[in-house]
């Protein structure tokens, strides 16, 4: 198979290192272009991260001399993925879709337009349908797919089986996030040792409105997305850990269930299966048993960090059922779900 060509937007941040990263030796698409600030173009790409490169492994090969350029659409590729920071991102991605290019993107931008897909493979796929609504109204050869934020997928990841078996009323999230999240260089040292901060901007807002597209369907003629109507109430802190996404849930259901009828929900939810994805975690949800689990230090790597881990799956007295999701931030939470959700353009020909 030919590779496509790729480039990523921010390729200097936290974000875009992971995709630096993640794309190494991928089976569909190769990095031809790296995009960042203006301080950086012109430099090799280990010039421009000197100093700041922040993934344990080392800067790839194939990155190392790459120039970095400026986040223009005049780069050598189809598909552009973009890591860019909020201040900017939004008419920048917009130019490179108006261009041509697919726009596969991590910043909160364009999530809630209603033409543009909020996608999880696994969660709404159909959503994609959005693209030929967006392209005619916009008047665009390219378009934008947007991942939700970090914290939401993990989230929805729980959520959408339990959905679709026994339906959803309510739903209570206190989340415990990791310093990734936050960027570099993020927090400072003396707001978080010791401590728990307890607001993290925009986050309760986004995991609120951002599920209810997520879990919405198309309406009847595919114009837009009829969001759910479960209630979801989000409260979220940033705390010592390096990567990794804690969230404690609880949710109301609209029928009754076991808690064997909510572990088998879970194991079974693999909608991706057939399509064989690269990207694609063999099992999207990992159930653990035991009462300590899941812990970031030791579950945030399972399934090379594409899955949603779950425990302590037990009745809750206020709502119906409480358990806790985990989940790596940067590589399921932004990185890795970007690259995932081109791979399901690619399955649906919109990129080729």
């Amino acid at each position: 198979m030919k590779k496509i060509k790729v480039g990523i937007l921010g390729a200097t941040g936290m974000v875009g290192q992971r995709f630096v990263q993640l794309l190494d030796g991928h089976p569909w698409f190769e990095v031809t272009e790296l995009a960042a600030s203006e301080q950086s173009a012109g430099k090799t790409y280990e010039e421009a991260v000197a100093g700041r490169w922040k993934i344990s492994a080392d800067i790839p090969e194939y990155a190392r001399k790459l120039k970095v350029k400026e986040c223009r659409p005049n780069l050598d590729c189809k598909l552009v993925f973009s890591a860019l920071d909020a201040a900017v991102a939004g008419p920048i991605e917009e130019e490179f879709a108006k261009a041509g290019y697919a726009v596969s993107s991590n910043s909160r931008n364009h999530r809630m337009d209603a033409d543009v897909p909020l996608l999880i493979p696994e969660v709404n796929a159909d959503h994609l349908g959005l693209v030929k609504v967006q392209q005619k109204q916009r008047g665009w050869k390219g378009f934008i797919v947007t991942n939700p934020n970090c914290s939401t997928i993990h989230m929805v990841m729980a959520l959408k089986p339990l959905m679709d078996w026994f339906g959803l009323d309510k739903v209570m999230v206190t989340t415990m996030q990791a310093l990734s999240g936050a960027g570099y260089p993020g927090v400072a040292s003396m707001d978080i040792i010791d401590n728990v901060y307890p607001y993290i901007g925009m986050e309760e807002e986004k995991m609120q409105t951002e599920t209810l597209k997520l879990l919405g369907r198309l309406n009847s003629n595919s114009t837009g997305v009829d969001f759910a109507k479960a209630i979801v109430s989000a409260q979220c802190n940033r705390v010592n850990v390096s990567d990794g996404h804690t969230e404690c849930v609880s949710v109301k259901l609209s029928k009754p269930a076991t808690e064997r009828d909510i572990i088998h929900a879970f194991e079974s939810f693999n909608p991706l299966k057939s399509l064989k994805l690269p990207s694609s975690p063999e099992h999207p949800i990992v159930v653990r048993t035991e009462p300590d689990r899941p812990q970031p230090k030791l579950d945030r790597i399972e399934e090379k960090g594409m899955a949603s881990i779950i425990g302590r799956i037990r009745k809750c007295p206020v709502l119906d059922y409480k358990f806790v999701v985990l989940g790596h931030n940067t590589i399921r939470g932004a990185a890795g779900a970007a690259i995932l959700n081109a791979e399901l353009m690619k399955a649906k020909g919109l990129i080729g």
